[in-house]
């Protein structure tokens, strides 16, 4: 084996035992990330707020970021829609929202980050970081060898199977 191929390996090695429990978290908060769209793991919260008064539908939806909020009828100064009521005159709304446990909440802003935001230079680095496994994949056995070929080939497979994916 060649000086480059043994330093890759330990590169490869080294850095795959320091990402395991980055890759963990990762994983699992994607795979709860598929389910949000849906009530799994989510625990209802009544909340109480005050907003301000005579607020309309889209306007009160996104003061207590509630999407598609709706009246459902309106009695006095009352407003009620499918989450709880809003008091027109007051701006007093009460009303009950879903929402994850605070460590899946947490472990979730993984995937949100943006360039406010100080994990995306985690996302970054573990970005970079899972493009030097895919390279240096291809160290991990000389090129020649039946190993390699079949790895190859295994590659090619994954790539065709995320583009059909993509485009189905």
């Amino acid at each position: 084996m060649s000086k480059a191929s043994t330093k890759m390996r330990v590169y490869h090695r080294y850095l795959g035992f320091f990402l395991a429990g980055i890759m963990a978290i990762y994983s699992i908060s994607g795979i709860i990330l598929i389910f949000r769209n849906t009530d799994f793991l989510k625990k209802e919260k009544h909340k109480i707020t005050i907003v301000e008064p005579n607020l309309d539908e889209e306007s009160l939806g996104k003061a207590i970021k509630v999407k598609e909020l709706k009246f459902l009828n309106k009695e006095g100064d009352m407003a009620f829609f499918k989450q709880g009521s809003y008091q027109v005159s007051t701006g007093k709304a009460s009303y009950t929202v879903k929402e994850l446990p605070f460590i899946i909440s947490k472990m979730n802003n993984f995937h949100k980050a943006n360039t406010k935001h100080p994990l995306f230079y985690l996302n970054i680095f573990f970005g970079v970081s899972l493009m030097f496994f895919v390279i240096s994949t291809f160290w991990m056995f000389a090129p020649g060898t039946r190993i390699f070929k079949k790895g190859i080939l295994f590659t090619i497979a994954g790539v065709i199977l995320t583009l059909v994916l993509l485009f189905v």
